[in-house]
């Protein structure tokens, strides 16, 4: 399996409704056929400067890739994401 992992900020205010409608938003990354386990967190830890993390698990890299590939992603990256984070970092895992 792959975890597929992203921590990041947003430009939004905290507890704003902009930041309440972008991660509301994001749950249509679970549609996408293959998406196991989708889970949106807020960061708590002094830490990490990030303020929340996406992650979800896929089967397999065909998976991954129909996920990166389908159209709720593409347009979620480009209409969401890329307005409205601030900034991530992105990492992605197999179990060893």
């Amino acid at each position: 399996m792959i975890q597929h992992t992203v921590a990041f900020s947003l430009h939004h205010p905290v507890a704003s409704k902009e930041e309440a409608d972008f991660l509301n938003g994001a749950d249509v990354l679970a549609t996408i056929p293959g998406v196991e386990r989708f889970q949106k967190c807020r960061q708590v830890s002094k830490k990490n400067s990030y303020a929340f993390w996406f992650s979800m698990f896929f089967k397999n890299q065909a998976a991954y890739d129909f996920y990166n590939l389908h159209p709720l992603h593409v347009d979620f990256v480009e209409n969401r994401w890329k307005k409205e984070v601030l900034a991530f970092q992105e990492a992605d895992f197999v179990s060893l």
